[in-house]
């Protein structure tokens, strides 16, 4: 398939070409948390025309960022995932999202949050020096849609789905509580003290989560 090229010989350039088309690096990002199926990326992507999402799947796999393999028995299904390649991308996603952000307030009229934009948004905000060497759990219920974090000796892992064994629970009621920790407008004993979160587990670990993601 052909790809555009911009006739620069430079490694910015050549990303470009392999990951500058609409969409792509969202692609990426949803692929950040783990194998998905077709109708998994439909689902995280809901404003992308179905054509544009095979089109560049084709394009990552041909670029060697992503792969495609069938489960085994009885799920007959077809997952695609980052290649070692493809992952390399991640701190560069990052970056990027991180740079975007602070054109962010409220969520303009129409813009979906999705469990993978939620997910990103734990990535691009982990402070690592607040982590230190902790290694803990927590399993965040967004309504919806729950991700489970690890951090394990200060190395962060963001993934969609509940904890095998979470230190801590922190589920959303009302409001937006997760946000207002991450921004720092509430604290800790005031989300829980208000009611617009329930927490299972050690209670210290929130104050711990406060700290160690701050937009």
């Amino acid at each position: 398939m052909a790809t555009r090229e911009y006739g620069q010989f430079c490694g910015l350039a050549r990303a470009m070409e392999m990951v500058g088309e609409r969409w792509a690096v969202l692609i990426i990002r949803n692929l950040l948390n783990g194998p998905q199926r077709y109708t998994d990326l439909r689902r995280g992507l809901p404003a992308i025309p179905t054509n544009i999402l095979s089109t560049r799947l084709k394009q990552l796999e041909e670029a060697g960022l992503a792969t495609r393999r069938a489960l085994p028995h009885p799920e007959r299904a077809v997952v695609y995932e980052l290649t070692d390649y493809g992952r390399d991308l991640e701190p560069a996603l990052i970056a990027l999202g991180r740079w975007g952000a602070r054109t962010m307030a409220e969520p303009r009229p129409g813009e979906a949050i999705t469990a993978e934009s939620v997910a990103m948004s734990f990535r691009t905000t982990y402070r690592h020096e607040q982590a230190q060497d902790l290694t803990a759990g927590f399993e965040v219920r967004m309504g919806e849609f729950t991700i489970h974090l690890q951090i394990t000796h200060g190395a962060l892992t963001v993934g969609l789905g509940a904890h095998p064994a979470p230190d801590l629970v922190i589920e959303r009621l009302s409001g937006h509580p997760v946000r207002d920790l991450m921004s720092g407008s509430r604290t800790p004993d005031e989300v829980v003290a208000e009611g617009s979160v329930r927490i299972e587990g050690d209670p210290a670990l929130l104050g711990r989560f406060a700290e160690m993601f701050r937009f």
